[in-house]
């Protein structure tokens, strides 16, 4: 299969986007501010249980997505991708989904990402992603499918489960939303650089995201100190039309059993706008030098 190019903004080649996730615990406006300070283009907006502040379906109503828009047009940020991760396969996931869906659109992104779903709801997966796929094609979305990092049993735990499932949806508006930085705690004896070369001709967009695996759990690190191997992922990414996303949950990390674990005080805006710098340059120098070695 060849690569899903998902297009970019007019006039624009690649995105690197920067995940909502290290700014857990502030309000959108804050974030956006933030952003354009350090000099980010584009925001990745993270709904995802357990990972972020809860929320509840009133996020994502018609007036919530027009606010959201106004704020990311006043900040001068754009939205390519957004992150609402559910379980397709669970019994609310077509109406919840849909909806996460069409705010995702009224924001401006191109891509939502998601987990597929717990291997014991496959049969109502299969039901649900055809309808999901003919929204998509309405709304001029993709959905990437993201591999997930708690250890269970999931119809895309690695990429060689990749193939089959999307063989098995046949739908251009599906493809991989491929995390590494995932793989180490989801399946630790997985090489996630690895994993992630593999699964790459099949993905429409990716995250980056770097991990140290330590006796208290996983946690996520700058990008290059971790065991993850960024450095060979942005290699291969900057052989491809894919576009990124910088994905650094600083408040949280996994513990040994993979399940996330909040800290109980939002990281500190300084930090957070030191760590993204930083993860900023390292993805362009190796962008650069894999593009100036070809």
């Amino acid at each position: 299969m060849t690569h899903l190019h998902v297009p970019a903004t007019p006039g624009r080649d690649r995105i690197v986007s920067i995940s909502g996730a290290p700014y857990d615990g502030y309000p959108a406006p804050h974030m956006f501010e933030s952003l354009a300070r350090i000099g980010a283009t584009h925001v990745e907006p993270a709904y995802i249980v357990g990972y972020t502040e809860p929320f509840d379906e009133s996020s994502f109503t018609d007036e919530r997505g027009a606010e959201y828009a106004r704020w990311l047009a006043d900040a001068g940020i754009g939205c390519f991708a957004m992150s609402s991760h559910i379980d397709l396969g669970r019994p609310d996931a077509l109406a919840v989904f849909a909806g996460r869906m069409r705010f995702a659109a009224r924001i401006g992104a191109k891509v939502i990402n998601t987990n597929a779903t717990a291997r014991a709801n496959e049969a109502r997966f299969f039901q649900n992603i055809e309808p999901l796929a003919r929204l998509a094609e309405q709304l001029d979305l993709v959905i990437g499918l993201e591999n997930p990092g708690d250890g269970s049993d999931n119809l895309l735990n690695t990429a060689a489960d990749a193939q089959a499932l999307l063989a098995r949806i046949g739908h251009p508006r599906v493809g991989l939303n491929y995390d590494a930085g995932n793989t180490l705690s989801h399946r630790p004896a997985v090489s996630p650089a690895d994993d992630a070369l593999a699964a790459m001709p099949l993905c429409l967009h990716t995250h980056v995201k770097d991990v140290q695996r330590r006796p208290e759990g996983y946690f996520f690190t700058a990008l290059g100190e971790g065991e993850i191997g960024c450095d060979r992922i942005l290699r291969a990414i900057a052989a491809t039309p894919l576009s990124l996303s910088i994905e650094i949950p600083m408040r949280l990390h996994r513990g040994p059993d993979a399940q996330p674990s909040r800290a109980a005080w939002r990281v500190p805006v300084a930090d957070i706008e030191a760590r993204l710098t930083a993860a900023l340059d390292y993805v362009g120098h190796h962008l650069a030098a894999a593009r100036q070695a070809a």
